[in-house]
């Protein structure tokens, strides 16, 4: 089959083996999928996120990825079973369905994201775990069904902020991340959410998701226009940006009392000043990915059209365009979420 492969550091595309479903794996086609910004971070600091993992983990359970060794990404997805592996039961061939990017296997649990051994999302036929997935409803589209993982990472962000109505949000950086964030405060029904991006195009999509404001923060600082839209009400600042000294931005002009949530992953050293923090005595939280229950969560309010994610697809490639469509996502004004669809 045809799969978009890292290797060596370069995504080039080529003919790769066929996966064979185990015992409660089953054996699906991609229909659509994802290029998350995290695999473009993947593509610049792979060497420094697997010595992180590594730190992370321990020296004796440390990440086993082999950077040497070819890696097929993709972990936003949408897919039609094919085939059941041995004694599993699964829906009916040709039922669409999402999951966890997760796979069991007889030693364990491994990442769709990341591993060596099975493909992702940006390959034309995938495993997935019978017991994880969950079928698409409601005649939603494929497309639409891969942004379940993205939109899952902001309700599992805002959920980490432990908001309520009656509290202002400003969301820094209106990327997938921010913007799958704008779109879970609009869902939980919190106003005014300020957004703030140098790009004119993802400053629309964040109004489009439910931005009450969107401001360019070389024009207006995202603090100033939130003082300007409400200004009494307790803050709760996103920071989906993701680079060095932005954490530290935020602490300095976050006010008295409220709280951070770090939600863009920085893969380089950063510093902050913590008098600032302890002076506000600010709160400061990190989030990361999600739990099943976001997760279906997720995919149900885009079913029931609580969440419309249809304005953020703005490209579409083959297996054969997924390189250049890497090469395209380094301009942020050209696109918000190009999906791969290999058939």
């Amino acid at each position: 089959m045809r799969a978009a492969v890292l290797r060596s550091g370069r995504l080039v595309v080529d003919d790769v083996a066929d996966p064979t479903p185990a015992f409660g794996q089953v054996l699906v086609r991609t229909l659509a999928c994802g290029i998350c910004g995290s695999d473009l971070h993947f593509m610049r600091h792979a060497p420094r996120m697997v010595e992180l993992s590594r730190q992370m983990a321990g020296p004796m359970t440390g990440s086993s990825l082999d950077l040497g060794r070819d890696i097929v990404m993709g972990h936003e997805f949408a897919a039609e079973v094919l085939e059941p592996g041995p004694d599993t039961v699964a829906p009916p061939a040709g039922t669409v369905v999402t999951s966890l990017p997760v796979l069991v296997t007889a030693e364990g649990f491994v990442s769709l994201a990341y591993n060596n051994d099975f493909p992702g999302g940006y390959a034309e036929r995938m495993l997935l775990s019978a017991p994880l997935l969950l079928e698409v409803p409601n005649g939603l589209s494929p497309q639409q069904a891969a942004l379940t993982e993205p939109m899952a990472v902001g309700i599992h962000a805002v959920g980490k902020a432990g908001m309520s109505q009656g509290e202002a949000a400003l969301v820094l950086g209106c990327g997938p991340v921010g913007l799958a964030v704008i779109a879970a405060l609009r869902l939980k029904g919190i106003e005014p959410i300020v957004a703030t991006d140098f790009s004119p195009r993802r400053r629309a999509l964040a109004r489009t998701l439910g931005a009450h404001e969107s401001v360019d923060p070389r024009e207006e600082p995202g603090i100033e226009a939130w003082r300007r839209v409400d200004g009494r009400k307790t803050l709760v600042l996103f920071e989906a940006v993701g680079v060095p000294g932005m954490i530290d931005s935020a602490v300095r002009d976050a006010p008295l009392g409220s709280r951070i949530v770090v939600v863009g992953v920085c893969m380089e050293d950063d510093v902050i000043q913590p008098a600032f923090a302890i002076a506000k005595e600010l709160n400061l939280q990190f989030a990361l990915g999600y739990d099943p229950v976001e997760f279906s969560g997720a995919l149900r309010s885009i079913a029931e059209g609580e969440i419309d994610v249809a304005p953020l697809i703005t490209g579409s490639v083959d297996i054969e365009g997924v390189p250049g469509a890497f090469d395209e996502l380094a301009h942020p004004d050209a696109h918000a979420k190009i999906l791969v669809e290999p058939a």
